[in-house]
């Protein structure tokens, strides 16, 4: 049985869209971008595979505003998974790319006694696709990829790197990745999943 559970944050656990939503609004003021060209344009690049947030801000030619971290909030059922996986015995952790403050936000939403390691990218200085901040997170947790599942939103970040570790990997299809051609995680996602309640269903 595996041991270990990591979980990506963005487009997981958490919802980011009305964050990305306002992000994309506060970029496109005195320009003549509309919000639904912009819309648009991440969707159709996220279809390809991308990441289309920033795939469409460097097409856009934008300039990155602020993140509205008071903008996120919890997917329904992730408490609930959570608590799932607890009881199941698996010790929980956090992989991310996340500013500053990872755990303070976590204590926010009532979800930081759940997780056992926090290795985001801020903290630790190292940020995914890298592996390195995978085998920080291995470190700091004194498992092994083969004890290990990686669970996430992007396959460029979290399943293919995961998957090239030896992990196992759970591609969970929330915000743009749900535009996603499931085939394109052939080979590189073990388990695909539309929500992170779903997680119930294979583990």
């Amino acid at each position: 049985m595996k041991k270990w559970i990591f979980f990506d944050l963005g487009s997981t656990l958490i919802d980011e869209t009305e964050a990305y939503d306002r992000r994309a609004r506060e970029m496109i003021i005195g320009t003549a971008i509309s919000f639904e060209e912009f819309d648009n344009k991440r969707i159709e690049l996220a279809k390809k595979g991308f990441d289309g947030n920033s795939e469409a801000i460097n097409y856009f030619r934008l300039k990155k505003t602020p993140w509205h971290s008071e903008s996120e909030t919890l997917y329904p059922g992730t408490k609930e998974a959570l608590i799932y996986l607890k009881n199941k015995g698996y010790h929980l952790g956090i992989i991310a790319n996340q500013n500053p403050g990872t755990s303070e936000r976590l204590a926010g939403w009532d979800l930081r006694d759940y997780f056992d390691v926090i290795a985001a990218s801020a903290e630790l200085g190292v940020a995914k696709p890298d592996k390195m901040i995978f085998e920080k997170a291995f470190a700091m947790a004194s498992c092994t990829p083969a004890d290990s599942i990686m669970v996430g939103d992007r396959l460029d970040n979290d399943i293919i790197p995961a998957k090239s570790l030896g992990m196992t990997t759970v591609w969970v299809r929330k915000g743009l990745s749900g535009y996603q051609d499931p085939s394109l995680g052939i080979g590189i996602a073990d388990y695909l999943i539309d929500d992170i309640a779903d997680i119930r269903n294979i583990l």
